[in-house]
């Protein structure tokens, strides 16, 4: 397969960096004087969070929805906060991120709304030395993983062809949506795999 991947495409939670969800929700649920629970059936079980990560709503009609389905008007410096709370940076994964930058285009795509994006420099600092401006939210393309169009249409912006393009995710779902889409994808689940099978695609020494 050498020579046929030109740009490794990464998903960022769980990929990049450690999510951890419930320390989002904890924040959030102190904040409104609610539970955990509560917030995450009014966020996350109810499709809410889907409808920013698909652009349905804009930043500024996401942010306000989310505050009103938890019963707290949250600022956005706070849904910044409880969002940063939840990330760490996966060093392992940046190293290899940075390894494959001396050959190939790098470039992130994560099923957010566009406020990750905007605000990346604040949540994950670690990402905007090696990746630039190529960090994507699925919002800004009205779509999200695993929609194939999701895909076609953040390569479209990055000026590649799919059949050129190894996509990285830890969600086999987004991984099918991938190849739907005709990109070479990869399953996430330890930094060993993934070194693996960089090495079988001739991206790293074996």
């Amino acid at each position: 397969m050498t020579g046929e991947i030109k740009l490794v495409l990464f998903d960022m939670d769980n990929v990049l960096s450690d999510y951890d969800r419930g320390k989002r929700v904890a924040c959030l649920a102190e904040l409104a004087g609610a539970t955990s629970d509560f917030v995450h059936k009014a966020i996350w079980d109810s499709g809410f969070e889907l409808l920013g990560d698909s652009g349905t709503l804009d930043a500024a009609a996401y942010l306000r929805g989310f505050g009103e389905r938890i019963g707290y008007p949250l600022s956005l410096e706070e849904w910044i906060e409880a969002r940063r709370r939840s990330m760490r940076a996966d060093r392992a994964m940046l190293e290899l991120a940075g390894s494959l930058r001396q050959t190939v285009d790098i470039a992130v795509l994560t099923n957010n709304t566009t406020l990750v994006a905007d605000h990346i420099d604040t949540l994950l600092p670690d990402l905007r030395p090696l990746f630039g401006s190529r960090i994507y939210s699925s919002a800004r393309f009205k779509t999200a993983k695993p929609d194939p169009r999701c895909y076609r249409l953040c390569l479209s912006e990055l000026d590649v062809r799919p059949e050129s393009v190894l996509f990285v995710d830890d969600l086999m779902a987004n991984v099918a949506g991938a190849r739907d889409a005709g990109l070479f994808a990869h399953h996430h689940t330890s930094v060993e795999t993934f070194r693996q099978a960089l090495s079988e695609y001739g991206l790293l020494p074996a």
